[in-house]
């Protein structure tokens, strides 16, 4: 599992369920076999929509129009089936009519099986052409599930059976669809969950790492009790939407064993699903759940269940008795939908074996590349870039001396900063999300320029030096204002989940702090310029010592300096623990 550019794993990336409504967009080919949307709801028993079509009698080759009209719904699934084996493949094409409403789906490969929608509007009515097929049955009937929001749809509304002219009359089967199988019953937990027995007779996984869900609402517990054969689970954790947990086998999405608790309509509703990637999960039957309840209390939703170790007749289910990641989510649910996760998953350090050996984990909703990242960014533009920008500018007369290859000290110490901050963005690249990447990838440009341009730095009187002096100064300041908008966007990457609004404050803070100590250096720069007055063009007046006066100016830098280090070493700091606590 894994989280979308380069944010960890996320354990329900796109919560949202796999199915006509679900699908928006209309593209549920996967639904064509069974022709039934994975709502988690039951379907409506009385159609209140109706096909219609423009003949009764065909022959292959015959194209025919079919109405599909009723109250207004906004998904719907149209297919031929023979109508005399209604749970067989799918019988001849269709052709558009209009294609802004209706769209041609590829079901068993055969483009054109089936129609659906092509968005949620508000539709009354579909038209469509089928073409009779040269190996067509004798008699064809239309079907169409239709859903008019999430929690309300019909599967497989019986439309008319058209027959060619040749066949016998058509008599119904005496079963054309399979019963309905009872829901397992749910009941209701009647108090919170303890971690009394978390590394005893439980594997716990909880954040903060000793929290107690009996008396700490916000704690995101998850405990797995093994009995005999089976794992009992509980999961409790604040939300108004749903929680879930997953098991994986890496850090990244895609075939990932899950399980959600879905808040609805005051009812907890516990389904199983199974995660094919970074896309929505796949719902999957609950009959492989036992012993379900939940409870409702202070804005947590918990619940409880029981499934066996091993389910060899469940496809995507996971056998617990092996090492896995595993995740904690929770995000937003409306109408049963439920949409994204509100914030990173949590996700175990290490796989665990939850049927051995009792345990009390912890997790992070942060990868450790991703806090890299992070760390490298704080120590390149808090420390090292505006540190190397004040001694560029204003430490040339202290440190003035020839230091390694006959350059000034001031220089090498600028262009030390320089390599460290290209060195630390060039890692630090590696990871991006949203538009942070490509500021990121502008200052990393800049950042790898500067020193290159350093490197081909005219001589003092030489008549491009002033030409060099604003370029380099130019790309210097572009790279250090887009990093500081570049960290601002970093700060909010739900990767790192730092805690608001301190980030933004502190971010602040070290902008003002930054800008006022160069101000300060300017306004120190400007008076001692006014120590100096022309008389005329040949001879100049010192009023003061000139060696007095630049011998306290260094003295002033240099104590400036010290402070200001001082002080971004602690906003440094500040940044590094929050990161680190995440």
């Amino acid at each position: 599992m894994a989280a979308p550019q380069f944010t960890l794993s996320v354990l329900v990336c796109a919560l949202l369920i796999c199915s006509v409504t679900a699908y928006p967009n209309g593209r549920v080919a996967r639904s064509c076999a069974g022709m039934i949307p994975q709502h988690n709801h039951s379907p409506q028993s009385d159609p209140v929509h109706k096909i219609t079509v423009s003949q009764m009698k065909f022959k292959p080759g015959d194209q025919i129009k079919v109405t599909l009209s009723g109250p207004p719904f906004r998904g719907f699934l149209l297919e031929a089936r023979n109508a005399e084996d209604l749970s067989g493949p799918p019988i001849g094409t269709f052709t558009l009519i209009d294609s802004d409403s209706s769209q041609i789906l590829t079901c068993e490969d055969v483009q054109g099986f089936a129609v659906s929608h092509t968005s949620s509007s508000i539709k009354t009515e579909i038209k469509v052409y089928w073409n009779a097929p040269s190996s067509a049955p004798d008699h064809v009937q239309f079907l169409a599930t239709v859903v008019q929001k999430y929690k309300i749809y019909w599967v497989k509304i019986p439309g008319p059976v058209i027959s060619q002219p040749s066949a016998p009359p058509f008599t119904t089967p005496e079963a054309t669809t399979q019963p309905l199988t009872m829901a397992p019953s749910v009941s209701h937990l009647t108090k919170p969950f303890s971690a009394s027995e978390c590394g005893n007779k439980k594997f716990c996984v909880r954040s903060p790492l000793n929290c107690d869900p009996e008396n700490e609402p916000a704690c995101v517990f998850l405990s797995f009790t093994r009995e005999n054969q089976s794992v009992m689970v509980e999961m409790s954790g604040p939300s108004d939407g749903y929680v879930s947990f997953a098991f994986s086998h890496d850090q990244w999405m895609g075939d990932d064993d899950a399980y959600l608790c879905i808040y609805e309509d005051q009812t907890v509703y516990i389904q199983p699903s199974y995660l094919t990637g970074r896309s929505y999960p796949v719902m999957d039957s609950r009959g492989t759940l036992e012993d379900m309840a939940w409870r409702l209390a202070d804005g947590v939703i918990q619940c409880s269940f029981r499934r066996n170790i091993t389910l060899p007749e469940a496809k995507n289910r996971f056998v617990l008795n092996e090492s896995y990641y595993i995740f904690y989510a929770e995000g937003a649910a409306h109408d049963g939908r439920i949409f994204r996760h509100s914030q990173q998953p949590l996700i175990t350090y290490e796989k665990y074996n939850v049927t051995g050996t009792p345990q009390n984990v912890g997790g992070s909703r942060s990868s450790a590349l991703l806090k890299a990242h992070g760390a490298l960014m704080f120590v390149a533009w808090v420390t090292t870039v505006s540190t190397g920008v004040l001694v560029a500018r204003f430490f040339r007369s202290v440190w003035s001396k020839a230091f390694f290859f006959g350059q000034a000290a001031w220089f090498q110490v600028a262009s030390m900063f320089r390599v460290c901050v290209c060195v630390c963005v060039c890692v630090c690249v590696l990871c991006r999300a949203g538009y942070h990447p490509y500021l990121g990838c502008i200052v990393m440009t800049l950042a790898v320029l500067q020193p290159l341009l350093a490197t081909f730095r005219p001589p003092l009187h030489d008549p491009r030096r002033q030409v060099f002096n604003w370029t380099h100064w130019s790309v210097g300041t572009a790279a250090r204002i887009i990093a500081v908008a570049a960290m601002f966007l970093g700060m909010d990457l739900p990767g790192l989940d730092l805690p608001s609004p301190q980030k933004t404050y502190a971010m602040m803070g070290f902008v003002v702090w930054h800008i006022g100590t160069e101000v300060i250096l300017e306004i120190h720069a400007y008076l001692l310029s006014r120590k100096v007055e022309i008389l005329d063009d040949d001879r100049i007046q010192i009023l003061q010592s000139l060696t007095v006066a630049e011998a306290e100016g260094h003295v002033f830098k240099k104590v400036v300096l010290a402070v200001y280090i001082c002080g971004n070493v602690t906003f440094l700091m500040i940044f590094l623990s929050a990161i680190s606590h995440v």
